[in-house]
């Protein structure tokens, strides 16, 4: 019996000493750094909270905390508050484009023949065998003016002048929309895969239309894939900064570029580590929500 709880312990707790490990400690680092001020030095803040020092020490620091790098993100007249804004409506549009092109894949998947699906399934996650930033990189060959869309479309005689795709909001959709796809397509088709289509064919027999068949039984017990693709597509691509950065013009303000440019550029580790932290706080909100909602379904049943 003992050793049944000491396993039922340990089970327990290597995921929290995992995030422990990897999420915590690493948070109250930068978390740290962003109560501090900048200095002309290696690292270049001045340390806060010196664990050597003692209880003391610590107990002295946090009489002193020192919020103004959060009271400069927030202000208005810098540009942070901008790119939160825009980091969170280019995240929202792209998810659901996302949700628009992965879903009618993911129904396909599911209601192909159980044969083939283990095809389909490689042939989504076959682009994670390439490089990333190879993969965005190969989107400046294809989105340039002289790319292969521009001539693919001359040649048709769609356009007389090469479009203007490179270097703009369109071509950051296009580029987070094609690294992403495959997060929002693997949680819907888990979703649709394991539904019962026994219902469909009941709703037929009873005379339902396949469209309203679709919107009251398969929409519904599809609901937790499409929130789990959402988040897992929303989130990463809320700090995203590859795809700005290569595929988005100087006019394009994200929120990781923002990071990139206060810690490799102005060197002011203070204030991108403040940015971090309340962007943490921003994502926390769809993680807690979707967990609500799981919550109250588990309560359901």
């Amino acid at each position: 019996m003992a050793r049944s709880n000491r396993e039922r312990w340990l089970v327990v707790a290597i995921p929290y000493l995992w995030l422990a490990a990897l999420f915590l400690v690493p948070f109250f680092i930068v978390f740290k750094i962003s109560l501090s001020q900048d200095v002309t030095a290696q690292p270049p803040y001045e340390p806060v909270f010196d664990l050597s020092g003692g209880w003391d020490v610590i107990r002295d620091a946090l009489g002193q905390l020192n919020f103004d790098n959060y009271s400069y993100v927030l202000s208005w007249d810098n540009e942070f508050l901008m790119a939160y804004v825009s980091s969170l409506k280019i995240a929202a549009i792209s998810t659901f484009l996302l949700l628009l092109v992965g879903y009618p894949i993911a129904y396909a998947m599911a209601r192909a023949p159980k044969s083939i699906r283990p095809t389909l399934l490689m042939l989504v996650i076959l682009p994670f065998w390439t490089s990333f930033l190879i993969r965005v990189y190969s989107w400046i060959g294809i989105l340039s003016p002289e790319g292969l869309l521009n001539q693919f479309l001359s040649w048709l005689g769609a356009i007389d002048q090469p479009l203007e795709l490179l270097n703009t909001d369109t071509a950051v959709y296009i580029g987070i929309v094609y690294s992403y796809l495959p997060f929002m397509i693997l949680p819907l088709y888990s979703a649709l895969e394991k539904m019962d289509e026994t219902l469909l064919e009941a709703a037929a027999d009873l005379g339902c239309p396949p469209l309203a068949a679709f919107w009251k039984i398969t929409w519904p017990l599809s609901l937790p894939g499409v929130f789990a693709g959402c988040l897992l597509c929303f989130i990463p691509a809320v700090g995203e900064f590859v795809i700005p950065d290569l595929l988005g013009g100087s006019d394009t303000m994200m929120i990781g570029k923002s990071l990139w440019t206060e810690f490799s550029v102005n060197r002011s580790w203070t204030v991108a580590s403040a940015v971090a932290v309340l962007l943490l706080i921003v994502l926390v909100v769809p993680i807690v929500f979707y967990q609500n909602i799981q919550q109250r379904q588990m309560e359901g049943r």
